[in-house]
C-alpha cells in the first residue's frame, strides 16, 4: 500500500513536469512567433559563409527596411547587402531576433533602423529610454560579435494614418537624441537620416513618403545615398 502511494506521488510528479515544460514550450513557441524569429530561416540556412573578401552588411529593421528591396532594389543588387526588415515591429521583437537575423550571417557591419512602432505603440505603450536600451543592446551584442553597429535616427514623422493620439513629431527627435548621445559616449557610428530627410517641422519632406511615415521610390534613394556615403567612409577607414 505504500508502495503504490509512493508510485502514485512519482506519477503526480512526473505529469505536473511535463505539463510544466509543455506549458514552457508553448510560451517558447509563442515567443518565437510574437518576434518572426522564422521569417528569414530558409533565407538565412542558404547564405554561405562571407568569403574573406566580401563586405557584407545586413540591414536590420521594420517595413521601412522592409520595403527597401522592393522600392529601390538597386541598392541590394550585386552586392553583399541583406534586408533583414519585418514590417510592423518594434525594437523588442528585432532583439529577440537579432541573432539569428544578424549575428549568425557574420556581416561586417549591421544598420539599425528602429523605433516607430514602439512610439506609435504597436506593442502598447514603452517609455523611450526602453526603447532606446533596446537598440543598445543590439548594437552591443553585434559589438561583442566583431561586428561593426550604425545606429540609425528615426526617420521623421509628422503623425501615424494607422494610429490616433501618439506625437511622433515631438517623440522621435527625443528618441534620436538618445541615440545620438549613447553613440557619442560609446564611439559607435550614427547615421542621421532625419536631419537630411526633416521638411523643417520634424516630417518628412513631400517627395520623400508615401503616407507621412514610409518612403517613395525618391526617399529610398536618399537613404541609400547616405548609407552608401557611411559605408565607403568605414571601408576607408578599415584599409
Amino acid at each position: 500500500m505504500v508502495r503504490i502511494v509512493k508510485k502514485g506521488a512519482h506519477l503526480s510528479r512526473v505529469f505536473i513536469l511535463v505539463f510544466l515544460l509543455m506549458m514552457m514550450s508553448q510560451q517558447s513557441v509563442s515567443a518565437q512567433q510574437w518576434a518572426a524569429v522564422d521569417r528569414y530561416s530558409e533565407a538565412n540556412a542558404a547564405l554561405a559563409a562571407p568569403a574573406d573578401d566580401e563586405y557584407r552588411v545586413v540591414f536590420m529593421g521594420d517595413s521601412i527596411t522592409e520595403g527597401w528591396s522592393e522600392a529601390y532594389p538597386e541598392f541590394f543588387e550585386g552586392k553583399p547587402y541583406i534586408n533583414r526588415g519585418i514590417s510592423g515591429q518594434v525594437t523588442a521583437q528585432m532583439l529577440v531576433r537579432f541573432r539569428q537575423d544578424v549575428l549568425a550571417l557574420r556581416p561586417r557591419v549591421v544598420f539599425i533602423l528602429a523605433g516607430t512602432n514602439d512610439i506609435a505603440l504597436n506593442q502598447g505603450p514603452i517609455p523611450l529610454e526602453a526603447i532606446a536600451g533596446h537598440i543598445e543592446s543590439m548594437a552591443e551584442l553585434a559589438w561583442a560579435h566583431g561586428i561593426e553597429p550604425v545606429i540609425c535616427s528615426v526617420l521623421p514623422a509628422s503623425h501615424y494614418p494607422w494610429r490616433e493620439g501618439p506625437d511622433p513629431a515631438t517623440d522621435i527627435p527625443r528618441l534620436n537624441a538618445l541615440l545620438r548621445s549613447y553613440a557619442e559616449r560609446i564611439g559607435f557610428r550614427y547615421l542621421d537620416y532625419f536631419a537630411a530627410m526633416d521638411n523643417g517641422a520634424n516630417g518628412l519632406q513631400a517627395e520623400l513618403t508615401t503616407d507621412a511615415v514610409h518612403l517613395s521610390r525618391m526617399g529610398y534613394v536618399r537613404m541609400s545615398t547616405l548609407a552608401e556615403g557611411l559605408l565607403q567612409v568605414i571601408r576607408d577607414e578599415k584599409r
